[in-house]
Order: C-alpha cells, then structure tokens, then sequence
C-alpha cells in the first residue's frame, strides 16, 4: 500500500502529540524554518498591509459588491461549498457589530455597515505558535512577513482554527475540488481535511503584482502596501484617517487597518 507524504506526516504529527507536551510543541512550532511553497516567490521586503476604506464599500449600497471576494476565489481554487459548517472563505463580509465586538460607535451607518474580512497577518500570529507540523508559518519580515500555509504539512488538527480569534481559517470536512467553478491551474488545489486562508496573493506579489482582491475592487476600498514606507499607498492612508483594527487589544498585532 502506498503512503502519501501527507499521510505519514499525519501519523507522524499524531505521534508527536501523544508522546509530546503543550511546551514542547510550542517550541516547536516557534522555530520556523524557511519553508517555501512557492521557490520562486521572492516577495520585496517590508511590513505588508491591507488598508479598508468601509466609507467606500458603504457607498456600493445596503448590498455591497462582491468583486474582490469573487476574484479572490477565482484566483486560489477556493470551492463554493454550501453551508456554514463546510464553506470554505478567504475573504468576506461580517457585520461591523461581528468584525468589531465591544466597539462602541455612535453612528448609526457605520453599525449597520458590513466589513470586508480576511487573514489579519499578525505580526504576532497565535495560529504558527500552536501548529505541531509547522504547516502554518511566518515569513521572516525580509521575505515579506506573511503568515503562510504549506498544505502538504496540514494533518487536519485544526489547533490554529481554535488558536485564531478571526475566524479567518477554513477547514475542508470534504474533497473541496469537485466544487471548484473556475480552475485557476496556476494555484495549487486542496484536498479533504486540510485548513486553508489568505495569504496576501504570495504568488502574485512575487510577480510584482497587487493581491487579486485590491485588483478587482472598482469602489478602490481596497489598499496595499509597505507600512514601513512613508510614501506607501496604505503608509499614507493611516497617517491621514482614524483606522481600526480587530481586536488589536490581544496583541496579535494584525495588519489590516479599517478606515470608519
């Protein structure tokens, strides 16, 4: 019988967690290796980051637009699964109430706004602390710091859905190809029980090019760019305007900023 790579990390990461304690696998996973889905993908330095202007998708109406959210499924193989259990997300719309929990805002529009959701990209991610295979991990910041996934490590614990308070991750219950509309063949597809998220458009980034969600937002709500530059795009819009960020209070520092 024939052993899949996957298959013999996944016996080997369930023995791990039956002979290993919590502080030894968070030693573990601490110690990332430069592990690279992508050879190639050389992405420029600097401290990434999504700037939301919620003004702007306020004023595509009461419905919103769903052009970022389709491109970016279109561009990572993400499958239209049915169902809040199974669904598979990357990108998508919460309540300002859900995005936002504690947040007191008199304005009326702002709280019955949605908000555009998605990986945070912690610069202190709890998701790489936890993981016992190092299938999720972080660039080091001269490779751009993004919080990546290597698929073929994932055995399906599911310690970083519990570990992220966003709710950013998915977990595929199903073979997630056969609901797949439009084949992307430069992306690679996922299989039945392995857990996947953004990941900033790594792949295109590497190509000079912007994430495939900003690309397709025609409202422009949608900002990328190197925190660290003064002239960035996204450097200039938080020095102008009050942002927000999710439950920046526990530390993680996520990069995505919401202009209100």
């Amino acid at each position: 019988m024939k052993t899949s790579r996957r298959s013999f990390l996944k016996i080997g990461g369930i023995c791990a967690l039956g002979i290993g304690s919590l502080p030894a696998i968070k030693t573990f996973a601490s110690n990332q290796p430069e592990f690279k889905p992508y050879p190639n993908a050389l992405i420029p330095k600097g401290q990434w980051a999504m700037v939301v202007d919620m003004k702007k998708c306020a004023e595509e109406g009461p419905k919103g637009c769903v052009d970022c959210i389709k491109a970016c499924d279109d561009t990572h193989n993400i499958p239209d699964i049915p169902g809040p259990k199974e669904e598979i997300k990357w990108i998508w719309t919460e309540s300002f109430e859900s995005a936002f929990p504690g947040q007191d805002i008199a304005n009326k529009e702002i709280r019955e706004s949605k908000a555009v959701v998605l990986c945070n990209q912690c610069t202190n991610p709890p998701c790489v602390r936890v993981c016992p295979t190092q299938a999720t991990w972080k660039r080091k910041v001269e490779d751009g710091g993004i919080v990546m996934m290597d698929y073929h490590r994932c055995i399906g614990c599911r310690y970083c859905m519990a570990a992220c308070p966003y709710g950013s991750r998915s977990f595929n219950f199903r073979d997630p190809r056969p609901y797949i509309k439009h084949l992307n063949m430069d992306f690679p597809t996922r299989e039945r029980g392995v857990v996947e998220k953004c990941n900033f458009c790594t792949e295109r980034l590497a190509k000079g090019q912007l994430p495939a969600c900003v690309d397709a937002c025609k409202a422009k709500a949608l900002t990328f760019g190197d925190l660290g530059d003064p002239n960035s795009p996204a450097r200039k819009l938080i020095d102008k305007h009050f942002t927000l960020r999710r439950k920046a209070e526990l530390g993680t520092g996520p990069n995505v900023y919401y202009i209100i």
